[in-house]
């Protein structure tokens, strides 16, 4: 699926979301969806399930479970229109 307007892949909207609001030192994207095939949300055309590493210190002070619920909140419409399936490791500088 791509974006219309745009012409972005889902990686690049994910990225374009996540970059500005985290300002990561690291940010590792990587398409996981060709593992999934047949599996529950997997589609034909991929960009359903993706492993994201992001290091930034916009984490600081943050629960594991706050870090992923502001990751998820600002992909809501990514969910929203296909994608299934994201595998979060989310750490600040010092613990990386």
């Amino acid at each position: 699926m791509t974006d219309t307007k745009t012409h972005l892949s889902r990686a690049e909207r994910i990225e374009k979301l996540l970059k500005p609001q985290l300002s990561p030192h690291v940010f590792v994207l990587e398409d996981e969806s060709a593992r999934h095939i047949g599996h529950a949300g997997a589609r034909p055309e991929g960009e359903t399930h993706y492993r994201l590493r992001v290091v930034s210190d916009a984490f600081a002070g943050l629960s594991r479970v706050a870090r992923q619920r502001l990751v998820y909140d600002a992909l809501r419409e990514e969910f929203d229109t296909g994608l299934h399936a994201l595998s979060l490791d989310l750490k600040t500088s010092a613990e990386a």
